[in-house]
């Protein structure tokens, strides 16, 4: 698609990037990933945030790809998390480190999770973000696992679009760090009162600090010509072609996201392209021929 707002030239001066989180931990998923975003997305910059000191691995893997490492602490995101969750096990409230994308120096941002291969370029969907017509671009909706029933309670959230956060694209124009920490910390009792419980943490406080501070919100299919809102991995109907998968629709699916995932693929409609990743990935890292493998 070459639409009003597409045009990333040698020559256009704006910075985009695409943000993970990672650590040793997820390395059997965070290298498919890389191996899916070298086929689809070499020509962005990709960041990759620690989840924690646990990356040996990861900063291997990070070097053979040619991924940055985010270096700097994410002190106030830590400090925000122990607010909002305390009694919770770190590994749990460092899921909010997502949060450190919206502080990269860059002009628009997408945040991708690391349970996630990519199928196209990504460079279609930057250049989209247009104040009060589109200020945060999401994937695909998420109904059931974002706010309890006092979202009712509370005008702002009235047909408010509920979304995954495991891809999100923004801009520092519409949504900083600090801009999240002052929404919570003004408003910290309206988010636990509509917030859904159960191992939710961070996509809860994405949904509500977008609908709180009103920014607009669009569908990828709203932004890219014939893109899908699909990439869930049990998603139905759906077929390939020239190796890209195809909703029911014919139209073209970006992603394919292991949400709620708790083994690695292996029977589903995109289990064969992660798999085909995998090797690719473990193969390149082989080549490496250090005595050390990744893989042990």
């Amino acid at each position: 698609m070459t639409g009003a707002g597409f045009d990333l030239s040698l020559s256009d001066e704006r910075r985009y990037g695409v943000a993970i989180v990672a650590n040793d931990k997820v390395i059997d998923w965070l290298l498919p990933f890389l191996e899916s975003y070298r086929d689809t997305n070499a020509a962005l910059p990709l960041y990759l945030i620690p989840y924690d000191d646990n990356i040996s691995l990861t900063r291997r893997a990070a070097d053979v790809y040619g991924a940055t490492i985010v270096e700097s602490e994410p002190a106030e995101i830590d400090r925000l998390s122990h607010e909002l969750y305390p009694g919770i096990f770190n590994s749990h409230r460092r899921r909010l480190r997502k949060l450190q994308a919206l502080a990269l120096a860059l002009d628009e941002v997408a945040y991708v999770d690391v349970d996630v291969i990519l199928f196209r370029d990504l460079r279609t969907v930057f250049g989209r973000l247009e104040s009060g017509e589109r200020e945060f671009i999401v994937a695909s909706p998420s109904f059931d696992y974002v706010y309890n029933e006092n979202q009712k309670k509370h005008a702002f959230l009235d047909g408010a679009l509920l979304f995954n956060d495991g891809f999100w694209v923004t801009s520092s124009r519409f949504l900083s760090l600090s801009d999240v920490l002052e929404t919570i910390r003004a408003d910290i009792d309206i988010f636990h009162e509509v917030r859904k419980r159960g191992q939710l943490f961070a996509q809860p406080l994405m949904n509500f600090v977008v609908h709180r501070r009103g920014l607009k919100t669009a569908l990828l299919p709203h932004c890219v010509e014939n893109a899908s809102h699909e990439n869930y991995y049990k998603a139905p109907g759906i077929t390939f072609s020239n190796g890209k998968p195809l909703d029911p629709e014919g139209k073209e699916i970006y992603l394919a996201h292991w949400a709620g995932a708790i083994t690695l693929p292996s029977h589903d409609v995109f289990a064969g392209a992660w798999k085909e990743f995998s090797r690719a990935a473990r193969a390149r890292v082989y080549k490496r021929g250090d005595s050390y493998s990744l893989f042990r």
